[in-house]
């Protein structure tokens, strides 16, 4: 398994966590209510949960309270537990928009037995246009990847 050559304006980040490859991806994939900011949302509605439906092609979405749902994006890269890509359909006004893409593409290494680094690289924000080096420094913020990455390490350290 390669890695793609990354072009263009991304943010990385990365943590280590105490989990395996497989229970790190599980977490990140299936349980990201347990770690995603609750204001971190887009829907009209409070958020309930967020989906990561687990295969290529399916949706990445957000769940209200009231039942509503609303979409981020899809998923473009479903390979566990080594590898998922998120394709992000979030415009800078904060609004899904199905013709607008990034990437978050999120890795999962074994550091030592119980212990994995996890990559996360946001791509292709040059797409935002004349917005893209407002978008990137927001997703640089301590509030952004690196504070829902933060909140991943304590959701894995529970």
């Amino acid at each position: 398994m390669s890695a793609k050559p990354t072009t263009g304006i991304a943010v990385r980040k990365a943590i280590s966590v105490p989990l395996a490859p497989p229970r790190a991806f599980e977490l990140f994939t299936a349980r990201m209510n347990a770690f995603w900011p609750p204001e971190h949302h887009i829907g009209e509605s409070r958020m309930a949960e967020v989906v990561v439906e687990p295969r290529a092609g399916g949706r990445w979405y957000e769940r209200g309270v009231d039942g509503s749902e609303c979409d981020w994006g899809r998923v473009a890269a479903w390979e566990p537990p080594g590898r998922v890509v998120l394709v992000w359909q979030i415009s800078a006004e904060w609004k899904y928009d199905p013709g607008f893409e990034t990437e978050v593409e999120v890795t999962f290494t074994e550091e030592a037995p119980g212990r994995t680094h996890v990559s996360l690289t946001h791509r292709h924000l040059e797409r935002y246009g004349k917005q893209a080096e407002a978008m990137r420094a927001l997703f640089e913020s301590p509030a952004a990847w690196a504070g829902t990455l933060a909140r991943f390490a304590e959701a894995a350290a529970a």
